[in-house]
């Protein structure tokens, strides 16, 4: 029987969350701008986004989940945290300022690099309005559709499918939501500083960052409703085993992805 992998020192782990979180919205952002450049279309704008954005955080959770656990979303540390918060085998506190953080300044990071490579300007601030009442239930619909994904996959054991299965529905609901699928506080607050077709004004932002964490915690009720409690330490609850605090303390919750 093998030794159990040592855990990852937190500073490894919240780069990861960073980088991770910085190539996601490169990939959001850059495919948006060269969709259009290429079409006047937008049918195909969005098609090609959301195809990018599904190849590339699939590709991401797959490289990165083992390090980090591939969160790339504040709303999926918070819950993991809250979920976690009696037993213990949840992110500490200590995870969730360093993770949070990091996630937020790399989606900044991320579109300011996709207009770089684009010769946009780099910190201009976006004008595109998302400001009504329809975007915010998408975004609430997407958000708890993306927990309860998540969350269920790791109560049933099933966590190993999450590179496809995340990035599967994240794609899915670019189509069937109003607000194309944000579904992620870090990923809004980074479109807002790149005007181009991903981004979102400054103004639109709060009430998103709401509904996220409105559909957060209904996502975590249907998981209560549908699931079972998480399976004991050690058992196939990780996407791909990271480390954590203790080699034991491997949640379903703290490896949540993206």
């Amino acid at each position: 029987m093998s030794a159990p992998a040592p855990p990852v020192p937190l500073l490894r782990r919240a780069a990861a969350e960073g980088l991770g979180t910085a190539a996601l919205v490169a990939v959001v952002v850059g495919s948006g701008i060269q969709a259009t450049e290429l079409t006047r279309d937008a049918g195909v704008q969005l098609l090609a986004n959301s195809l990018a954005t599904v190849f590339g955080l699939g590709v991401l959770i797959a490289l990165l989940g083992p390090v980090s656990g591939a969160h790339f979303n504040p709303a999926v540390t918070l819950a993991a945290w809250f979920t976690g918060r009696r037993t213990g085998d949840g992110p500490a506190l200590r995870d969730v300022a360093a993770y949070v953080p990091t996630q937020v300044a790399g989606a900044i990071a991320g579109a300011v690099l996709a207009d770089a490579m684009f010769g946009k300007p780099s910190l201009d601030f976006s004008t595109h309005d998302r400001f009504a009442g329809q975007l915010w239930l998408g975004e609430t619909v997407a958000t708890a559709g993306l927990v309860w994904l998540v969350f269920g996959l790791a109560r049933t054991s099933r966590a190993h499918l999450a590179p496809l299965l995340v990035a599967s529905y994240i794609g899915a609901a670019y189509w069937f939501t109003s607000s194309t699928s944000f579904a992620n506080p870090a990923v809004t607050f980074g479109r807002a500083f790149t005007d181009t077709f991903a981004g979102i004004a400054p103004t639109s932002v709060l009430p998103f960052l709401a509904a996220q964490l409105i559909g957060a915690l209904a996502g975590l009720g249907l998981v209560a409703v549908c699931f079972a409690r998480p399976p004991a330490a050690g058992q196939d609850e990780a996407a791909v085993p990271h480390g954590s605090r203790h080699p034991a303390a491997r949640s379903a919750e703290e490896s949540a992805l993206a």
